[in-house]
């Protein structure tokens, strides 16, 4: 079988995402379709606490930064990492502004 190169993604090891406080809780990492306000900012405090108490928070951070990552990683929302500048390439939430 031919090893499959992702384009713009870190090909590093990645062994830490096994360890990951998160794992089995992907509805609280990634929004629904049509996701209200409200219930992203209660998935996302959910979603925090329980990056709080990971091991592998900051290579989480780290990884969704350097990969332009959409949903919640490391501890920081998309919104957070923009902000941060480390930007999406077409990020969810962060609308472009008139001239």
């Amino acid at each position: 079988m031919a090893a499959v190169e992702l384009v713009g993604r870190e090909s590093a090891d990645n062994d830490w995402m096994n360890a990951g406080a998160c794992r089995g809780l992907t509805h609280l990492f990634f929004p629904t379709s049509a996701e209200r306000p409200q219930a992203r900012e209660r998935r996302e405090a959910t979603a925090r606490q329980v990056c709080g108490s990971c091991t592998v928070q900051a290579p989480c951070q780290t990884y969704a930064r350097r990969n332009h990552e959409y949903g919640f990683w490391g501890g920081e929302s998309e919104d957070e990492r923009h902000a941060a500048g480390f930007r999406l390439i077409a990020p969810i939430g962060v609308r472009a502004r008139a001239s």
